[in-house]
């Protein structure tokens, strides 16, 4: 920071907390100073100070024309300890997650705002069957059933011989080999729902502080943003018997109106409510669901094997009846699991304490047993039974993918209902950003089941192509070729916006060329260095084309679904083979698009298992997949529970704490500096505060993407009404931006009731043009990054410190012990109760 720039003016005790953003940073980078302490948190997130400034409170006359500077540290929430390299294979869960916060926004429509939220809930539950369908196709069919009843491709595979057909052993019936290789997708899901939990006991069990009074009306950002659809669901179909207020006193009103109020009223936005980053009880509620229909898919592809054999060699028999019971049990507790995920939602209008232990705990526990039934059953002696051909697994996969299709498409239609009351030329796709990323999840789960399907399908047959006929095994069902094969042809479509992307981008260079010239006001301009400015500015801008690349590509992958579905179940083969007898030119395009699409599918799978394993090893690749978990995991898991956790709901609660406990111990004003998805933590926890922290709270946001990414992907919470209404509840709200900042930008609220604007003017990049006095060496072009090098970034946050109210006194809590603790809220409750009559903001409690 530049020392000749000035401070704010002396109003008392100041604190300026800093978050980061993507990516993490250390708190030396961040308060630019090596010698750092730790003064609250532990190793996952933590509020660090220079070891000069630990005793600051004691010593105020030092802090007179600066505050003091606070980093919270949060990067190891996502890319701590190397086991967060296993959440590479949660990506279609974490996808699936994000379509459930992508709704519209909405007013006076609950029934479908909860619809909304019940078939996002499915489309999630079809991931987490998909992903054990994929085991079980490995497991159990390609290995179990087909290689260990070839003796050819048994003899080739030597951990394969006490399983073989020819060898005649105990182990050799193939009901026998079906419950051995059971325990493979038994275990994947008993893997996740142990991931799931463990991090549900980390992260969900983050409680925030209660500072609102029950009574508290609630309100969407206090705005027609929020109707009673928002209020009273907000994607929460939770029918517990509590009442919901959804709208504002007169007097409320009146007071958010007023010009001249001192302090705005108090407003709750959706992520300002008590439970909205607490989601423990729908987390366990999905958990259960979810666990019960990874093994009950394990259940069925046994039951269904045993059944087709049972009923042509022993129809009637003691076994076909009882195989029968059991599909029956496994039909009724799948009901039981879809009226689960179904029933409710998020329960976020009050701190939800409940955990439902006997679901929770019975319903998975039900559906284990019976798979342990059926594998008994499945086991049992069956001589005559030889393994032959495939498991019935075209229909099933088939059916998935029908069904998901299906859920995509009435998620749309829900979406355009939502959407059309107030349509917004901010928000992405028309409101159907939600249904659009639910089809890429879709994507993402059949090119991970299919690549891992392909793959071991490859490997088991040796020289021979699955499918083909040609090999020692029969292959994976044929319509995973056909998904497969669509994947070059998707490539090939892609192509087409990428290149009017690219040529856009050229052309927006040279028109931005006399811009670039005239903001730095270069009488003899630097043709070089005018090309390098707006081709970065060009390139930059590029972000606010990606809806248009996930609507193709999630409509693409919808037909192209579709079409391999048809082509699938009308043929009966592989594309090769499908098209043996049509024109050369379109044989010969199928066989290519079938083998690329093998090897691409595959390759893919195996990219995410070799990132996945530098990452567990390499603490900086581990860093880069967790920039993609930061965007991703933002938000709370309402959707799939096996996603990765909501680092938020351990991050909003600590920035809540440390302002709220500092303000009420000092008094003092408080400046917090997001920068990046720091920003959006910012603006969480500062929605979260209660209204008497809040008016001695100033909000500083930098490369920020609270209007360019989430405002317009997540209009019901980020957008423009939620944000002027954030305008209207912070004291004072400034935001920085660059045009070469490909992440962060404006976030176009205006002024407002005799309040500024939030943008400041936009800041050059770089801060000279070219050689000067002040800069001899050329400037570097900084983009997303170090926004707190350039002057302005000290000039905003001196102009927030003297809007703020001067600090008040206070008595301070002075027990190490204590601090920012809740016992440290009561005390300082208590001691301040003295000052009410004086100074009525400071009354409320963190």
């Amino acid at each position: 920071m530049s020392p000749a720039t000035p401070g704010p003016r002396s109003g008392g005790a100041a604190l300026e907390l800093l978050v980061h953003g993507v990516g993490g940073a250390t708190a030396a980078d961040m308060l630019d100073d090596p010698r750092t302490v730790r003064i609250t948190g532990d190793g996952t997130a933590a509020v660090h100070r220079r070891r000069d400034d630990v005793d600051a409170e004691e010593h105020p006359e030092r802090y007179a024309e600066r505050p003091v500077p606070e980093a919270y540290c949060w990067s190891n929430l996502t890319s701590g300890n190397g086991t967060r390299a296993l959440w590479l294979l949660l990506l279609p869960f974490m996808v699936a997650n994000l379509a459930h916060w992508m709704r519209p926004p909405t007013e006076g429509r609950a029934g479908l705002v909860r619809l909304y939220g019940v078939l996002v809930r499915l489309v999630a539950l079809t991931l987490t069957v998909l992903l054990t369908a994929a085991a079980c196709e490995v497991a159990l069919d390609l290995t179990a059933w087909q290689c260990a009843g070839s003796g050819a491709c048994a003899g080739q595979r030597s951990w394969l011989g006490f399983l073989s057909a020819e060898r005649g052993g105990w182990w050799a019936q193939p009901g026998r080999r079906l419950a051995l290789a059971a325990l493979v997708p038994t275990a994947l899901v008993g893997l996740l729902w142990y991931l799931s939990n463990r991090t549900w006991s980390a992260y969900e069990a983050q409680r925030p502080p209660t500072g609102y009074d029950t009574d508290t009306r609630t309100a969407d950002a206090g705005t027609a943003d929020t109707g009673t659809a928002d209020a009273q669901a907000t994607d929460t179909e939770s029918t517990d018997t509590e009442a919901t207020d959804t709208g504002t006193t007169d007097t409320e009103a009146a007071d958010a109106a007023s010009p001249t109020a001192a302090t705005p009223a108090e407003l709750r936005p959706a992520l300002g409510r008590p439970g909205f980053w607490y989601g423990r009880r729908l987390v366990a509620r999905l958990r259960a669901a979810h666990t019960a229909a990874g093994f009950l898919t394990v259940a069925a592809a046994l039951a269904g094997a045993v059944a087709r054999h049972d009923h042509r060699a022993a129809h009637g028999s003691a076994y076909e009846i009882l195989g029968r019971a059991l599909q029956a049990g496994i039909l009724l507790l799948a009901a039981l699991v879809l009226w689960v995920v179904c029933r409710r939602g998020r329960s976020e209008h009050r701190l939800d304490l409940r955990i439902e232990r006997a679901l929770v705990s019975w319903l998975p526990a039900t559906a284990l047993l019976l798979l342990a039934l059926t594998a008994v059953h499945t086991a049992w002696s069956r001589p005559a039974w030889v393994s032959a051909g495939t498991l019935p697994g075209d229909a099933f996969f088939g059916s998935l993918t029908l069904a998901q299709g299906g859920l995509v498409v009435a998620l749309g239609a829900v979406a355009l209902l939502l959407h059309r009351p107030r349509r917004d030329p901010r928000t992405a796709l028309y409101g159907l950003g939600g249904p659009a990323v639910a089809m890429l999840a879709c994507a993402l789960g059949g090119v991970m089941s299919g690549g891992v399907a392909q793959r071991v399908a490859d490997w088991l047959d040796g020289p021979g192509t699955p499918g083909a006929g040609d090999g020692l095994i029969t292959g994976p069902p044929v319509l995973l070729s056909w998904q497969a094969s669509v994947i070059p042809v998707l490539l090939l479509l892609l192509l087409v916006p990428a290149a009017l992307l690219g040529a856009r981008t050229v052309l927006a260079a040279r028109r931005l060329r006399p811009v670039v010239n005239a903001a730095y006001e270069a009488d003899d301009p630097d043709r070089l260095r005018t090309d390098q400015i707006a081709a970065v500015r060009s390139r930059a801008a590029l972000t606010d084309s990606a809806p248009v690349l996930v609507g193709v590509v999630s409509g693409a992958t919808l037909l192209l679904g579709a079409a391999s579905v048809a082509g699938a179940w009308a043929s009966g083969n592989v594309p090769g083979r499908a098209f043996d007898g049509a024109h050369p030119a379109i044989a010969s395009a199928a066989t290519a698009c079938q083998a690329l699409g093998s090897w691409m599918i595959g390759f893919g799978f195996l990219l995410f298992v070799t990132w996945g394993r530098r990452a567990y090893k390499d603490r900086s690749a581990r860093r880069t997949i967790g920039i993609l978990w930061d965007v991703g995991t933002f938000w709370p898991r309402a959707a799939h529970p096996f996603a990765p956790p909501c680092y938020a709901e351990r991050a909003v609660p600590d920035l809540t704490w440390r302002m709220s406990s500092w303000t009420r111990q000092t008094g003092g004003r408080l400046v917090i500096s997001g920068h990046s998805q720091g920003s959006v933590l910012a603006a969480a926890a500062v929605w979260q505060l209660p209204p008497a922290t809040r008016r001695r709270v100033a909000l500083l946001t930098y490369g920020s993407p609270l209007e360019r990414l989430y405002g317009r992907w997540f209009p019901a919470y980020f957008g423009p009404e939620s944000l002027r209404g954030l305008h209207r509840t912070v004291h004072c709200w400034s935001n920085l931006f660059r045009a070469t900042d490909p992440i962060g930008g404006p976030v176009r609220v205006p002024a407002e009731g005799g309040r500024p604007a939030v943008d400041r003017p936009e800041l050059l990049d770089p801060v000279a043009y070219g050689r000067t006095r002040v800069h001899p060496l050329p400037e570097p072009i900084l983009g997303h990054s170090d926004y707190q090098a350039d002057p302005a970034f000290d000039l905003a946050r001196a102009a927030l410190l003297d809007r703020l109210p001067p600090a008040l006194p206070r008595q301070r809590v002075t027990d190490p012990q204590i601090q920012g603790s809740s016992e440290a809220q009561e005390l300082s409750e208590a001691q301040g109760s003295t000052h009410v009559q004086q100074s009525p903001e400071a009354q409320g409690s963190p």
